[in-house]
């Protein structure tokens, strides 16, 4: 892990230098507010999982605080809910902006508010898509009663509620959702930014501005659960303030052909796309890594990639997702030896990485590519530098021997 940190910061150093100077122009950090970028990511991972084998759902999650100085989000899963029948679940990834506090209480509460709405035996799919509309909504009202007055932050949310005959999204905000059905992306929700039409329209109708393509200039989503300093629009209901916490709610009749869907914050989103990141999903399955395990890895390769921001991803694997391959393993095994063995060749961990990232190496994972490997090369660097050093002590004690064994020497 510690090899790892020290290539992202050799790696990411422009990147990160550049955010925030970009930060700087746009008037977006105030003098005074503490530098929003560590001079080092903080990479430590816990990533956790379940299943509930009776009705053929997996789920991992995993989350990394990076290169912010703060970690603002939060995510909950829940395989079983008190009330449902069984092959009921609930999942959800949160985005706080201006502190975890929001997020922290979608995480702890929004699964309750879920259930209310719905009752006991919610009607599919109309009813349960009005349920999670006043889910959302009586869950922020909620959280202004809360909110201590004048204080601002938020949060962005994406929701998946499966039962057995659909799969419910409902988002506000841009933390995103994609369904892998069949080997391809079969749905993705879309972002709520100030310039969607109907976003736009909102905002102008509640006497709101955009510049410099966000909300008043400042904030950058049109959806979110707080920012309530953006919900005092006189006369207006809460979905018809300049922010809204109204999510936006599909229903998708679920398929023996469904794989997977993957819930992530947004800073995953800004180092890979939905496509990408499906075909780097379905080819770990092949390899039979854990559904944690691999959120794990993705963050990871997002880091790599060149994301600044924390990182949330939550998998919820389906019947039909990816099995282990043994010919996906073999290749995948040979590539691990073959970028080991290249390890010890160059200087430094930053020319072992550019030199590989230069080349055309076989069979590297679709989307991630050579970052998806940097935790391997990663740690194949520290253990080639650890031998070398224990080589060279080694060396250093055999050539003082000699000199111990003859003595004292007489003139």
């Amino acid at each position: 892990m510690a090899a790892l940190a020290r290539l992202l910061e050799r790696l990411l150093w422009p990147a990160r230098k550049e955010e925030e100077v970009e930060e700087e122009e746009e008037g977006c950090r105030s003098p005074n507010r503490p530098q929003s970028l560590l001079d080092a990511p903080r990479c430590a991972q816990r990533p956790h999982g379940g299943a509930a084998a009776a009705w053929g759902l997996r789920f991992g999650a995993s989350a990394v605080q990076g290169w912010r100085a703060h970690m603002e989000d939060a995510h909950c899963a829940w395989l079983a809910l008190p009330g449902l029948p069984p092959g009921w679940a609930f999942f959800a990834v949160l985005d706080g902006h201006g502190g975890a506090r929001a997020a922290l209480f979608g995480a702890r509460h929004l699964k309750g508010q879920v259930l209310e709405a719905l009752g006991p035996a919610p009607s599919e799919p109309q009813g349960v898509c009005e349920a999670l509309r006043r889910a959302f909504l009586s869950a922020d009202a909620r959280l202004r009663a809360l909110w201590p007055r004048g204080e601002p932050g938020g949060s962005t949310a994406v929701a998946l509620l499966v039962s057995p005959r659909f799969l419910y999204l409902a988002h506000c905000g841009d933390s995103r959702a994609v369904l892998s059905r069949a080997g391809a992306v079969a749905f993705s929700t879309e972002d709520h930014r100030p310039l969607r039409p109907r976003e736009r329209e909102r905002i102008h109708d509640a006497g709101g501005t955009i510049s410099r393509r966000r909300l008043e200039g400042s904030l950058a989503v049109s959806r979110a659960l707080g920012d309530f300093a953006y919900k005092e629009a006189p006369g207006r209901p809460p979905e018809q303030q300049l922010v809204s916490a109204e999510p936006e709610v599909t229903a998708l009749a679920r398929q023996a052909e469904d794989e997977f869907m993957l819930l992530a914050s947004d800073g995953v989103w800004d180092a890979m796309s939905g496509s990408a990141l499906a075909g780097l999903v379905a080819s770990r399955l092949c390899l039979g890594l854990a559904p944690e395990l691999l959120c794990a890895q993705l963050l990871d390769t997002c880091l790599c990639k060149g994301s600044l921001d924390n990182m949330t991803c939550l998998l919820v694997c389906f019947p039909g997702a990816p099995r282990p391959c043994e010919e996906a393993i073999r290749k995948e095994v040979l590539l691990d030896a073959a970028l080991g063995r290249r390890v010890a060749e160059p200087p430094s961990l930053n020319t072992v990485f550019r030199t590989l990232a230069s080349e055309d190496i076989p069979d590297l994972p679709p989307g991630g590519g050579l970052y998806c490997k940097a935790t391997v090369i990663a740690e194949a660097y520290s253990q080639f530098c650890q031998a070398s050093r224990q080589r060279w002590v080694k060396g250093q004690k055999e050539a003082e021997e000699p000199t111990a064994q003859l003595g004292p020497q007489r003139n």
